[in-house]
């Protein structure tokens, strides 16, 4: 709170118990940071491996139990790893969060999203469960203190938009399993992003 103002609306709509899976757009560093504090329960996300190696972000996400995952070509164990993690936090009936862009965004604008969710929601199916996605929106975040708004990457001038900068959540209704496509889902979080 010291970097941002934050405004959640929607808190409402993460399940209170039971496994779920949320996902968001990715426009900072910092994302995983902001949606656990909005939530009323810890969530176990999915983060790129290479974020372990981050000073202090690092550290808290290994704190938080966060899972690396790697591109399959780059390194196929830490990738199926990843799945086989997130398909066991989904069975002790937890929260799992990804961001379906794969990535940060460099342009400020939503990425499609990738089928990494189908596969882990094919898992759940397979383990018995069904599980809802919970779409989110970070909004005001692209040209913050940690985005990477600047060719040379984040936090080169990360003042620009003063200290005090006001952030929002907007989280949406749950989508059942079976209709959560990477192209709904996009949407999903689109329209959040327009509110």
């Amino acid at each position: 709170r010291l970097v941002y103002r934050y405004q959640v609306t929607g808190d409402e709509q993460i399940p209170g118990d039971g496994p779920a899976v949320v996902v968001a757009n990715h426009v900072s560093f910092v994302d995983a940071v902001l949606l656990m504090a909005a939530s009323p329960r810890p969530i176990r996300f999915i983060m790129d491996h290479r974020i372990f190696k981050v000073p202090v972000l690092g550290w808290l996400f290994r704190l938080a139990k966060a899972i690396p995952i790697a591109p399959q070509k780059e390194d196929p164990a830490t990738y199926q790893r990843a799945f086989d993690e997130a398909a066991q936090v989904l069975r002790e009936g937890d929260l799992l969060g990804i961001f379906p862009e794969g990535g940060i965004t460099r342009d400020g604008q939503l990425q499609p999203f990738k089928g990494g969710v189908v596969k882990i929601l094919e898992q759940a199916r397979a383990d018995g469960l069904s599980v809802p996605v919970v779409p989110m929106a970070l909004t005001n975040l692209w040209g913050s203190f940690f985005s990477r708004i600047e060719k040379d990457g984040a936090m080169t001038r990360p003042f620009r938009r003063g200290m005090f900068s006001r952030v929002g959540l907007n989280v949406g209704a749950p989508v059942p399993a079976g209709q959560a496509t990477p192209e709904l889902l996009q949407a999903r979080v689109g329209e959040l992003l327009a509110r």
